[in-house]
């Protein structure tokens, strides 16, 4: 199928169809014209490359798990440190939440103590 057709398939623009593969987690065979030509399970690998990213992973995180999907869910199967590149990136979000959290209670802190100051002036 070509490229809008599969586009139409998944939902998911040309352009960000072409990001995929120059990511390289999309290989079309090209025509001698130019045009790009995906294979029927193409429509599956757009789905998990979806869902993956939905999760929060990168597209360099997914080029390597891409092999290890399985249906549209997708499915990983238990590949080769697998589960160290999913339990990192969690880690990595943990660390930014934990900051984004010290970060909020600052700015209620700064809040209230210009609050209090304010109600003082009045």
């Amino acid at each position: 199928m070509l490229i809008g057709e599969l586009s139409r398939r998944t939902g998911v623009h040309a352009h960000q169809l072409r990001y995929y593969e120059a990511q390289g987690l999309l290989t079309p065979r090209r025509h001698s014209s130019g045009y790009r030509e995906y294979a029927d399970d193409a429509v599956v690998t757009v789905t998990q490359i979806r869902r993956l990213l939905e999760a929060g992973l990168s597209t360099q995180d997914i080029r390597y798990l891409l092999p290890c999907a399985t249906g549209t869910a997708p499915d990983l199967e238990p590949c080769v440190e697998l589960v160290d590149t999913l339990r990192a990136r969690l880690d990595g979000l943990d660390a930014r939440i934990d900051t984004l959290s010290r970060s909020r209670q600052a700015l209620h802190a700064y809040i209230e103590a210009t609050e209090r100051r304010t109600s003082c002036v009045h």
